[in-house]
């Protein structure tokens, strides 16, 4: 293979593991195993090159990563949340904002559905719920849905269902991402039609107020999982370099880090729901506080930060190798 062949297959991987340095244990291993092996191929058929001088530094980088990584497995947790899984999220902001567009479009499409077809509420919904939502707005307590179960009851419940959901929205990537896509455009569809159907009864404003104080983080998890369902289920159509197993396997662990590094995100929507949505008499100002803090939060940490950090470290490299 000639030198010019060889360094475009694979500088786009030597970029990224220059620029986006990682603490996990089996991903360090298994970069140091193909950085070695480029090393070794380019040792062979280009000894003296700028190529085998580069891949000799960042080969010998990556090496005392692993040594230092060794030092730091007491910070293990913490690096996690500080470090890998945002980079992780800039590495995939691609499959976030198609799982965002989808989730989006399927709202707009249960809420136009719902406008032009009365049934298609109970069809989504059922009629029991329904029912039960009008009763409640005829006594002049439409949220008291939130107030029927033990406040611990609830909070263990909805976090069950958020992570079923979510872990659902994840698992379903293995049929080609088709089926993170199902689950995504249901989701979608539903909370279209559910925000249209209180819109109907003028109490929009008032159910939003309600429901998007643990919406905001529940709804983001949802999407948040179908980006890492996208991950496993793309690693299957596009494998790129590596072998369609190997691909999915790589797939699959990131995707499994996502849906783990919602679990914080699960709770708090858990607890939000369980233990005050429940007060729909809360001051307009805490309501919005919960839900802007809440949505600012999540735009921080899975946009924002990965980018920010990202650029800092790959400043970092370029004024080390200088």
């Amino acid at each position: 293979m000639r030198e010019a062949a060889f360094v475009k297959q694979n500088s786009a991987k030597w970029k990224r593991y220059a620029a986006e340095p990682t603490t996990n244990p089996d991903e360090l291993a298994d970069r140091f195993i193909e950085l070695t092996d480029d090393l070794a191929f380019a040792r062979t058929f280009y000894p003296d090159s700028d190529t085998t001088h580069y891949l000799n530094s960042l080969t010998g980088k990556m090496h005392q990563a692993i040594y230092r990584n060794k030092k730091e497995q007491g910070n293990r947790f913490f690096l996690f949340w500080k470090q890998e899984l945002p980079l992780l999220f800039r590495q995939h902001h691609r499959q976030l904002l198609y799982a965002f567009l989808i989730f989006a479009v399927a709202c707009l499409i249960g809420a136009l559905s719902a406008a032009y077809d009365d049934s298609f509420v109970r069809l989504i919904m059922g009629d029991r719920y329904v029912n039960m939502t009008i009763a409640n707005i005829r006594k002049g307590d439409p949220m008291a849905v939130y107030k029927q179960a033990g406040e611990a009851e609830m909070f263990l419940q909805i976090t069950m269902n958020n992570v079923y959901v979510s872990f659902l929205a994840f698992v379903a990537g293995a049929v080609l991402s088709v089926g993170t896509f199902y689950v995504l455009f249901r989701n979608g569809v539903m909370l279209g039609a559910f925000q249209y159907f209180f819109y109907k009864y003028g109490l929009l404003g008032t159910s939003a107020l309600t429901i998007w104080i643990h919406g905001t983080l529940e709804i983001s998890a949802i999407v948040i999982a179908g980006c890492a369902g996208f991950v496993m289920g793309n690693s299957i159509l596009f494998p790129k370099t590596f072998s369609r197993l190997e691909s999915f396997k790589r797939g699959a662990k990131q995707g499994l880090k996502i849906v783990v590094g919602l679990v914080p995100v699960f709770i708090t929507a858990g607890f939000l729901e369980g233990f005050v949505t429940r007060h729909t008499e809360m001051p307009l100002f805490l309501s919005l506080t919960i839900i802007l803090g809440s949505a600012a939060f999540i735009v921080y940490y899975f946009i924002y930060y990965p980018y920010r950090l990202h650029a800092k470290l790959e400043n970092d490299t370029t004024h080390h190798r200088i």
